[in-house]
């Protein structure tokens, strides 16, 4: 932390390869150190220079009259590996190095960087390919981006840490454009050294920051991010992420279903949204819900007001608000009454919201007393102003009327700027206002801010779940058979089945089940069955045999060879079918559960949480899942239907959780789809089975134990 605190806070900054030419990018740094006040010691270190914008220069690292706080490298990507080197041994606490050309350019420029990574040895590394970093608290511009050509940065407090350099000059431009402070930003880049995670803990800690927004292309360590996550969250510091990327896992999804609607982008959401992290849809939110959230006023509820004096703008607003499940009642009878006082003989329908206030956009005194008065109702969670074009003519008066009413309670105050008025917008946000112009964009803040007041779901420990033996399995898909063996002793009902070889003992295990059965082809590597003629339903002894060899020729037309082993089972009828899955990502396990069946990925009515670090899911956890369903209902006797046995759903779910956590990483994806719910009191049953493993099994452990 030091390090850090150093490599945003130095006192003495050294430029390695500083350009007497300010217009130059190497000349940049020390040009934007000495515009935005930086006090401490600037030393230039250019062999060919004497002198640099009136600072004595020097011709190597080695020259320097002291170790500097940080090292600002400016050359290519080899001599920068030389200068690293150099500032490590003089006993530099950190460097920023600017070269691209490293892990970015390919496997030689791997290999450079790994020898920056050990150049540096204790001194840490920002970068490479980095654009730098801005304390704007401090006014210190560690950066050569153009974006400080400008004057007027304000400083706030939102802090930005970005792993596009380029993306830096962008949100300092677009911030200071809109009168947002922000208090640093910090392109972290090819993050040899120091990452994404280092800097969230670290300004976990900083007085000047209360928001963290973080423009991520990827995760390096998700465990290290889970840690600074619920450590800013305990402090009470927002994350607002913009992931790009949003990509589809196209591996997992030749496996199974779960694989395609469990891609990269969803398991990224459900990651997030576990740790309380806020996720900007929108490049435009990503400055957005900062805005809102570094007032630190809270939302109670979903019930907003709406106080306009152009209709047309307000009625932009309730749609947008109705469209993500906001209420917006009309006022109650007391509140309409003091508003009609405020408006005098002036005819005004106070039965609805909007609330049309007529010429309070040029009444300042008129819209501070209905502001007021809103903000007083105990109707209302949250207010929108709305501003005209008649608010233009005198912005300075509408944005101190909204700003004198901030201190009567702390609800939520936003103003969507109806016109074109970037000059408006900038005036209040500059006022401690967030100010819109699009009406978008106040349902997004308002929704960022009810997802901040919702609990984190408990982290208590699941139940314990006695678990198979799985030593005996080996690599790759496990046949169907297997499979429900698996998931039957980890507590999952699965339909009383054979195995069979010949037509004659096909036929025999429909006798011995007794029953209407299900006829299917058993091949670990034929996954999707029905595809490819692989399942019969209905089947009883007269008709088996003769299904049974249309089967063999129905799946050899279409893979190419005849199959041996087919599954006899009992038909499972009267369920409603739901797919639950596993699917292994980069940022961990993601449970699945959704409408299932043939029909799994046309309707996509699904949702995913995260395996937790330690056993599976709780019986809570498992609970909001099922409830998150679109389909929901139709499992709890929606309109008189019959009730669905949710109870047994649940514990299935939490079983399989469990199955899936024990076998750790060795599971690539797993699936039962259709996972049939019958009615209550009757239980689930596993109509089919998917398992496929990691062919490595480091991750095995032997004998049947107790995970939980």
């Amino acid at each position: 932390m030091k390090q850090l605190d150093a490599l945003l806070n130095p006192k003495s900054i050294a430029v390695i390869g500083a350009s007497a030419d300010p217009n130059k990018t190497s000349g940049r740094p020390i040009s934007y150190l000495l515009k935005h006040g930086f006090g401490g010691a600037i030393y230039p270190v250019n062999p060919k220079a004497a002198e640099i914008q009136g600072l004595t220069c020097y011709a190597s690292v080695e020259a320097l009259p002291e170790a500097p706080d940080v090292g600002l490298v400016l050359l290519n990507a080899r001599r920068s590996v030389d200068a690293v080197r150099s500032l490590a041994k003089l006993g530099c606490k950190a460097a920023v190095v600017l070269a691209s050309g490293f892990a970015e350019a390919g496997e030689g420029g791997q290999d450079l960087q790994a020898e920056l990574k050990e150049a540096a040895g204790p001194m840490r590394i920002l970068g490479p390919n980095t654009i730098g970093l801005v304390n704007l608290s401090a006014r210190i511009p560690l950066s050569a981006s153009g974006a400080l050509e400008v004057s007027d940065l304000p400083a706030g407090h939102v802090a930005v840490v970005s792993q596009s350099g380029g993306i830096l000059g962008a949100l300092l431009s677009r911030a200071a454009g809109r009168g947002i402070g922000l208090s640093s930003l910090i392109s972290t880049s090819n993050e040899v050294d120091l990452e994404v995670s280092d800097f969230i803990d670290y300004l976990v800690d900083d007085e000047n920051t209360r928001v963290i927004a973080l423009y991520l292309e990827s995760i390096r360590n998700p465990q290290r991010f889970r840690e600074v996550a619920l450590r800013a969250r305990a402090a009470g510091k927002p994350l607002v992420v913009f992931k790009i990327g949003r990509s589809e896992a196209g591996a997992s999804a030749a496996s199974s279903h779960t694989g395609a609607l469990a891609g990269e982008d969803r398991v990224y959401d459900a990651f997030f949204r576990e740790l309380g992290v806020i996720r900007a849809n929108t490049f435009d939110e990503f400055l957005d819900i900062p805005a809102v959230l570094v007032a630190g006023r809270k939302l109670a509820g979903r019930r907003v007001a709406i106080l306009t004096s152009t209709g047309g703008a307000g009625t932009l607003i309730a749609d947008s608000l109705g469209m993500n499940h906001f209420d917006t009642p009309a006022p109650d009878a007391g509140t309409a009454e003091k508003l009609r006082a405020l408006q005098g003989d002036t005819p005004t329908a106070l039965d609805r919201n909007p609330i049309d206030v007529t010429l309070a956009g040029l009444q300042p005194d008129l819209l501070r007393q209905a502001i007021r008065t809103l903000l007083a109702s105990d109707s209302y969670d949250a207010l929108v102003v709305i501003i005209g074009s008649s608010g233009l003519a005198m912005p300075d008066l509408v944005v101190g009327a909204i700003q004198d009413c901030l201190d009567t309670n702390d609800k939520p105050v936003l103003a969507y700027v109806s016109p074109y008025a970037p000059d408006t917008l900038k005036r209040l946000n500059s006022a401690g206002i967030p100010g819109f112009s699009s009406p978008e964009s106040c349902s997004a803040v308002l929704e960022a801010l009810h997802f901040t007041g919702q609990p984190l779901l408990s982290r208590q420990a699941a139940p314990s779940v006695l678990l198979p033996d799985t030593t005996g399995l080996n690599g790759g898909s496990v046949d169907e058979a297997s499979a429900k063996a698996l998931f039957s002793q980890a507590g999952i009902p699965v339909p009383a089945g054979r195995v069979v070889t010949s037509r004659e003992e096909a036929v025999q295990a429909a006798r011995e089940l007794d029953q209407p059965v299900v006829l299917k082809v058993l091949d670990a590597n034929l996954l999707h069955k029905s595809d490819i003629g692989g399942v019969a339903l209905h089947q009883n002894t007269d008709t088996i045999g003769a299904r049974f060899e249309q089967m063999i020729e129905d799946v050899a037309r279409h893979v190419g060879h005849r199959p041996t082993q087919f599954l006899v089972e009992a038909m499972v009828t009267g369920g409603h079918e739901l797919i639950l899955g596993a699917n292994r990502d980069a940022l961990g396990t993601a449970i699945l559960l959704g409408a299932g069946g043939v029909t799994a990925e046309l309707f996509k009515d699904t949702t995913l949480c995260m395996l937790p670090e330690q056993g599976g899911l709780t019986l809570e956890q498992v609970r909001m899942m099922m409830r998150k369903l679109t389909t929901w209902p139709l499992l709890d006797g929606y309109r008189g239907t019959m009730p669905r046995d949710t109870e047994a759903l649940a514990q299935a779910i939490v079983n399989f959780s469990a199955l899936i956590a024990g076998l750790g990483d060795r599971v690539v994806t797993s699936e039962i789809n259709p996972l049939f719910v019958l009615p209550a009191g009757q239980g689930v049953v596993a109509a089919d089975a998917v398992l496929v493993l990691n062919q490595s099994s480091d991750a095995e452990e032997a004998g049947e134990r107790r995970y939980g």
